[in-house]
């Protein structure tokens, strides 16, 4: 009968409710004139997979249908799986195929840690030096170069000898090791060491950020760690920019790219070409 209660296998209320953090809402941008997605989060979350995914739609390796407002986490992974299936080598060497493999099955590990955090370690020594774990497998891959801007400045010699070539979590072991020292030079090393992490803890200096602009290529997409966040970097007419996946800006198409040109959180909000926003609040860190 019409008017009898539907059973509850039935009703669409019996799913559990999806959680917020699995959608992401896409913003469509003019990008080098091509009608262009870029996906967006609701949460400051650490999401490489968003860093990852808003290169590979700027470069055009991923296409989404042009109504498309909406996208899942497990869309983008299987856009990404995709993405990484298609770089296998056009040789068919057996000795290429086998080491495909081999990275396609540590990639496969990985990938799920994407949508909440990568396990990286930054070396202090250069930008593109971070200490070699799976994770980095999956930017390999893909092309994409991963930068960070935490260096030790070379004109401070006792910092450069406490730092070393230690990886960041080398150097916190250490300095909990030169700590409990009964040699003197050791204590004074450990506490050099422990004042470079506390006086560099926004992981930007000044002499990493002058090394970024150099290696970074012009026009290159590349992904930017800092803090546990990873963003969308380009290199654009000698200046760096990261790509505001805020989704505040969702409707603001004047709010494309952010300005990274001071270690002190001072940037300005751009457009799709790279011209200063005069959308509301086109300072983005005043």
């Amino acid at each position: 009968p019409a008017g009898s209660p539907r059973q509850e296998g039935g009703s669409p209320r019996a799913q559990p409710p999806a959680r917020s953090e699995d959608f992401y809402c896409v913003k469509w941008i003019r990008w080098k004139g091509e009608r262009t997605p870029v996906v967006t989060q609701s949460e400051n979350g650490p999401c490489p997979l968003l860093a990852i995914i808003n290169v590979l739609l700027l470069r055009w390796k991923v296409k989404l249908p042009p109504q498309k407002e909406v996208i899942t986490a497990e869309e983008l992974m299987a856009h990404l799986g995709n993405c990484i299936l298609a770089t296998q080598p056009r040789d068919t060497s057996e000795g290429l195929q086998l080491n495909f493999q081999q990275n396609i099955s540590d990639t496969m590990t990985v990938l799920p840690k994407l949508s909440t955090g990568l396990d990286v370690n930054v070396r202090f020594t250069g930008v593109s030096d971070f200490e070699y774990t799976p994770e980095c497998i999956v930017f390999d891959l893909l092309n994409i170069p991963l930068y960070h801007g935490w260096l030790v400045d070379p004109q401070s010699p006792e910092q450069v000898q406490a730092v070393g070539k230690l990886s960041y979590n080398q150097l916190v072991e250490k300095i909990i090791t030169c700590k409990q020292s009964s040699d003197s030079s050791l204590v004074s090393e450990g506490l050099v060491a422990e004042q470079f992490l506390e006086s560099t803890a926004s992981q930007l200096t000044f002499h990493g950020l002058c090394e970024l602009t150099a290696r970074a290529r012009e026009g290159e997409l590349g992904v930017f760690f800092r803090n546990n966040h990873f963003s969308t970097m380009i290199k654009h007419q000698g200046h760096l920019y990261l790509l505001v996946t805020d989704q505040g800006f969702l409707q603001e198409e004047g709010v494309v790219w952010e300005s990274l040109h001071s270690v002190d959180g001072d940037s300005s909000f751009c457009d799709t070409e790279f011209h200063l926003s005069h959308a509301p609040g086109g300072k983005a860190g005043a």
